[in-house]
């Protein structure tokens, strides 16, 4: 390979780091598992199966896009917070300019939106919606400094938002199960999102960003985003009992015991090996991954 041949490997790598590719799985799967649910639970069988897969594809790798572009532009916002933290990213290293970034996110909204309109109008409003969220905690206003509210940024789109706009592919996402389903995400992720701000809670003080674990302390943080991780999945029983939620969902509320693990890791601030966050971050991310698969396999099976 010619040297400028490696030069544009390297930087095509170095723009793949941005994307942090770990975090976009959490998109996929959860969007296809419950693209899936709602293909099956709207009982559609005329469309044929290459305009099926076209559609779940381009469906799911928006949401991937779009988590992509947030990525991307959080680490072009967040370099002073990156360069105490997390020194060996590309942009804090020097390798990557801010500018670069925010043109490699642009692109990727551009992306999203474009493919989005290869679904539907419906689906491509929630990918606005949530398009909307990204940006604005990241710029200007800049959620991201306002304690609670930057919890709420990441788990309203991300949770609630994403389930519905998943569910609209094939399905409406008005009705009492997405809608059910979309809280529960939600309030999950309202307190699980706490999990990645474990180890940058210095750097996000240095630069003025309000956390729960920088205003209050790792211990009451953890205790915060335990009862709102359990409440999540406990919320799954008076939804059930009132009709609002199908019968069938309740054992979703059992993955209650893996928030109390994952507050758990949270209190030893136990650092993944693997990743470049704690573990408890991972397990969270990996317990969402399990809610989502769960229910629409529920779904599926219950609706055969």
């Amino acid at each position: 390979m010619s040297g400028s041949g490696e030069v544009v490997v390297h930087k095509m790598w170095l723009y793949l780091t941005l994307l942090r590719p770990f975090t976009l799985l959490a998109p996929v799967i959860v969007s296809s598992s419950v693209i899936i649910a709602s293909l099956v639970s709207s009982q559609i069988a005329n469309l044929p199966l290459t305009s099926l897969l076209c559609t779940l594809f381009s469906a799911s790798f928006c949401f991937a896009l779009l988590n992509g572009a947030s990525n991307v532009l959080n680490q072009a916002t967040d370099w002073k917070e990156d360069a105490l933290s997390k020194p060996y990213r590309p942009i804090p290293r020097g390798i990557i300019t801010s500018k670069e970034a925010f043109q490699l996110s642009f692109f990727f909204y551009i992306g999203a939106f474009l493919l989005a309109l290869t679904v539907h109008i419906v689906f491509t409003l929630f990918i606005v919606l949530i398009a909307f969220f990204s940006v604005t905690y990241s710029l200007a206003p800049r959620i991201k400094k306002f304690l609670f509210l930057n919890q709420l940024w990441v788990a309203f789109p991300r949770g609630f938002l994403a389930i519905l706009g998943s569910w609209s592919v094939f399905g409406n996402p008005f009705e009492p199960l997405p809608l059910g389903i979309g809280c529960v995400a939600a309030l999950f992720l309202f307190g699980g999102t706490t999990t990645k701000d474990v180890l940058d809670a210095e750097a996000d003080r240095t630069v003025g960003t309000k956390t729960l674990v920088n205003v209050f302390g790792l211990k009451i943080a953890a205790l915060f985003s335990l009862a709102f991780m359990i409440g999540a999945f406990c919320l799954i029983i008076p939804l059930v009992y009132f009709h609002i939620l199908p019968t069938v969902v309740f054992p979703l509320s059992f993955l209650s015991f893996l928030s109390v693990f994952i507050g758990w890791l949270m209190l030893h601030k136990h650092k993944n090996k693997n990743w470049e966050n704690t573990s408890a971050w991972t397990v969270m991310y990996t317990t969402y991954f399990l809610f989502a698969f769960s229910f629409a396999m529920i779904t599926i099976f219950s609706s055969v």
